[in-house]
């Protein structure tokens, strides 16, 4: 028998990450980045650089996730990283370079923080941003596309993090 919204009971569980997008824009990806930060149980998103699109085409994605998920904006990105950095943090970019590592071969510090930075599909993550990172990973691909919607790839990223953490 499949299960409903009222009848599974996963376990509720929290992880100290913090989700920091770098100009995402697009009102149904920031609504699937809610739904995303709620399912995987991370403490906040911060959206920084453009104010987010709190209208309809969000909270369709969204399925009101976006009412209980903490989130605030920020400015600047490099800024908000730095802050988190000093706080702590370790600072994960989601981003496809030359010395990036596979998402799977990543063994996260899961006794510290993670602050996970995700870009816009378009434009990527800054070199300074690159830079301030302490790691640096990407997922594989296998087809003929060398990127993937920001909000997939965030749940795959997050999936993996929170797999080891909740392992540990």
């Amino acid at each position: 028998m499949q299960l409903t919204h009222y009848t599974s009971k996963f376990n509720q569980k929290s992880f100290p990450i913090i989700l920091v997008c770098d100009n995402v824009t697009n009102a149904p990806n920031i609504g699937s980045l809610f739904r995303t930060a709620d399912a995987f149980g991370i403490d906040k998103i911060i959206f920084c650089g453009s104010p987010i699109p709190l209208g309809r085409k969000m909270t369709k994605t969204s399925r009101a996730t976006e009412k209980y998920v903490n989130y605030e904006n920020q400015e600047d990105t490099l800024d908000t990283l730095n802050t988190l950095k000093n706080a702590g943090y370790q600072i994960v970019v989601l981003e496809i370079t030359s010395n990036s590592t596979p998402i799977d071969n990543m063994k996260f510090e899961v006794n510290q923080p993670i602050a996970l930075l995700v870009g816009d599909e378009n434009f990527g993550i800054s070199d300074a941003c690159l830079e301030l990172s302490d790691h640096i990973t990407h997922i594989e691909m296998f087809g003929q596309n060398s990127s993937m919607n920001v909000a997939q790839a965030t749940s795959i990223a997050l999936y993996e993090i929170t797999r080891q953490m909740h392992g540990a």
